[in-house]
C-alpha cells in the first residue's frame, strides 16, 4: 500500500488533518484540498490514486466535484470515496450515481479508512 498518492478534500482543517494522519501512517503520499474546485484542479495536476472527499463544502460541493472529475479524461478513472456526515440511503445511492466508489459516514474509524483504501488497491 505504500507509495500511493491520496488526495483528501474537506473544508474542515480538523477533518483533513485526521484523514492525513491515518493515511500517512499507511505510507501514502497525502495531498489536500479545502473545497471542490481546488480538488478538481489538484486531481488534474497531481493524478492521485484515490480521492477521499467530503460532500458538504462551500462554493462547489463534493457531488459536483465528483461529476466534473468523472467527465474529464485525465481524472475519470480515479476512485472517489465520500467521507461525509450525510448517511441516508438516498445519499449513498446519489453518491454512486455521481461515480463514487463508496461513502463512509462521519464519524468514521481509522480501520474503515484503511479498509476502504485497501479495497481500492
Amino acid at each position: 500500500m505504500t507509495n500511493r498518492k491520496v488526495l483528501i478534500v474537506d473544508d474542515s482543517p480538523v477533518d483533513r488533518e485526521n484523514l492525513k494522519s491515518i493515511l500517512s501512517g499507511t505510507g501514502c503520499l497525502v495531498l489536500t484540498a479545502s473545497d471542490g474546485a481546488e480538488s478538481v484542479a489538484r486531481a488534474k495536476a497531481e493524478k492521485p490514486d484515490v480521492i477521499f472527499m467530503d460532500v458538504i463544502m462551500p462554493e462547489m460541493d463534493g457531488f459536483e466535484a465528483c461529476r466534473r472529475l468523472r467527465k474529464d479524461d485525465t481524472t475519470k478513472d480515479i476512485p472517489i470515496v465520500f467521507v461525509t456526515s450525510k448517511n441516508q440511503k438516498a445519499d449513498r445511492v446519489w453518491a454512486q450515481m455521481q461515480g463514487a466508489k463508496a461513502l463512509l459516514s462521519k464519524p468514521y474509524t481509522k480501520d474503515q479508512i484503511i479498509e476502504q483504501l485497501e479495497a481500492l488497491s
